[in-house]
């Protein structure tokens, strides 16, 4: 019998709402034991003195970019990359080459997973055939291949009518509609935030009003079909005050954000930079400060790092031809302590609780939790340790950062996936 004891460290399990020094046992990939003085002579110890113990991290929103786009990513990096920012369970998005809309996509990226991922990696199917936003996608067929959602991320679904099917739909499935709120018509060409910024740097804007009015519309769609309704990467105020609002009438809402929508804004973009280029784009300092408001009263359900890799023959190109999208999965603990912990806006379980047991309710996944005789995935993590992120040691294929050269205090230590350690900071070269 394989056996793993944690000791020492400050076991949080916000399901639990324990908060305590304890030990931690796992025997053949499960928990067996969670308390103080655990004696098991035959265990592997490690000793998580001064550390915090918690359920393993949820990522709803990656893009591993495997199959198509293995240039930049593959399903074995970015799971190596999510590991080393101790995630154990990742949610890949759907828009691959092909796009994942049917069982031959969704069981490939399954199985390659299997053999491949040291993480656990679970897909979102789109909502339409090609994430064309024309006709419903396979949703049946593809939830039994295993998708956990339905979302056409990147590609918005336009016309309400369809939104609405798709809604219908996922309610009789069980399945939670994710979607990236955007009106292309109002945001298109745009390369970043619409404002002084952009009148400045000479850059076509990209409106708050883009993402309110799908917002919104959204919600009223979930509403008429009683769908459950996930908002992906929110970043302006007045679609976070819409969130609040239809939890407030009952309605079955939620909304993630990114690091980087609560800890940058568009007067970080001053070199026209393409690694601060990404969509929804870095905003105001008002729409920042409410992300960070709404992530503390909790109108902000769960954060989500939107990983989205690019390969520097892409990234580094004038800014208003290079790809959105930027690096996440292995600074976003760090982001979120410098914002959250360490200036007194958040305590540890309310931190941990939005990367473990929000988003494991909203995708109603079997994860986030330390329960006895359930799955051993467990995050180790320090918070006050110094550390520079350089992305040149990513586990990534691709370098598109806007944190390289940053100082933290505070990240992840080692990342336990079924009972094994998948990464552990001691052991890097």
């Amino acid at each position: 019998m394989a056996q793993l004891l944690l000791k020492n460290g400050r076991v949080i399990d916000p399901a639990s709402r324990l908060d305590s020094i304890a030990d931690l046992l796992i025997e053949d990939g499960s928990i067996a034991a969670v308390h103080t003085g655990i004696d098991a002579p035959d265990a592997e110890v490690f000793d998580a003195s001064g550390m915090v113990v918690a359920p393993g991290f949820i990522d709803m929103h990656v893009h591993l970019r495997e199959p198509g786009f293995t240039h930049a990513e593959t399903i074995e990096s970015g799971a190596r990359a999510a590991a080393a920012g101790g995630f154990t369970s990742i949610c890949c998005m759907p828009n691959t080459s092909p796009v994942n809309d049917s069982v031959t996509v969704t069981s490939y990226i399954v199985e390659k997973a299997k053999r491949v991922a040291v993480v656990n990696v679970y897909p979102i199917g789109a909502i339409t055939k090609g994430s064309a936003g024309e006709e419903l996608a396979a949703i049946g067929s593809m939830k039994q291949a295993g998708i956990v959602a339905i979302s056409d991320d990147g590609h918005p679904v336009m016309n309400a009518r369809v939104m609405r099917r798709a809604m219908e739909l996922a309610r009789s499935l069980d399945l939670v509609v994710i979607d990236h709120c955007e009106d292309l018509n109002l945001s298109a060409g745009g390369d970043m935030h619409e404002g002084l910024q952009s009148l400045r740097l000479g850059l076509r804007g990209i409106p708050a009003c883009s993402e309110d009015v799908m917002v919104a519309r959204d919600i009223l769609l979930a509403e008429v079909t009683g769908a459950r309704f996930h908002v992906a990467h929110i970043s302006s105020r007045h679609s976070i005050a819409m969130v609040e609002y239809a939890k407030s009438r009952g309605l079955s809402v939620t909304a993630e954000v990114c690091p980087h929508h609560f800890s940058l804004t568009d007067e970080d973009i001053r070199t026209y930079d393409s690694n601060f280029k990404m969509k929804p784009p870095l905003r105001s300092r008002q729409d920042m400060e409410a992300a960070i408001a709404g992530v503390t009263s909790g109108a902000i359900d769960a954060i989500a790092t939107d990983h989205a890799p690019h390969a520097g023959s892409e990234k580094m190109q004038e800014f208003e031809r290079c790809p959105f999208g930027i690096l996440g999965l292995e600074t976003a603990l760090a982001v979120t302590l410098e914002t959250f912990f360490h200036t007194g806006r958040l305590n540890l379980m309310q931190i941990i609780e939005k990367f473990t047991t929000a988003p494991a309710r909203i995708l109603k996944l079997n994860r986030g939790a330390l329960s006895v005789g359930g799955v051993a995935d467990i995050t180790i993590f320090d918070t006050q340790t110094k550390w520079t992120y350089d992305v040149n040691r990513s586990y990534s294929k691709s370098r598109n950062s806007p944190y390289h050269g940053r100082e933290f205090v505070g990240g992840p230590v080692a990342t336990i996936v079924g009972g094994k350690f998948v990464w552990r900071r001691d052991q890097e070269v």
